[in-house]
């Protein structure tokens, strides 16, 4: 399984939950809203990437899962 990860930009407020939780995945731009590590779109096995999704207090990141094929 492959994990996707989806940051609403329109919803996110830059609290910056996400890039706490998961550092090696979740960071924050120059106006401080949430962006992904470059090259770490899938997650990059991080076990707390779902963590940081809860952590979101507008529910601004979502994570799937997809099947590859």
């Amino acid at each position: 399984m492959r994990i996707d990860i989806e940051i609403d930009r329109d919803v996110c407020i830059g609290a910056g939950q996400c890039a706490l939780a998961a550092p090696n995945v979740f960071t924050q731009d120059d106006d401080g809203y949430s962006m992904l590590v470059p090259r770490k779109e899938d997650g990059a096995g991080d076990p707390m990437v779902r963590d940081a999704a809860r952590a979101c207090p507008v529910g601004a990141i979502k994570v799937t899962e997809a099947a590859t094929g």
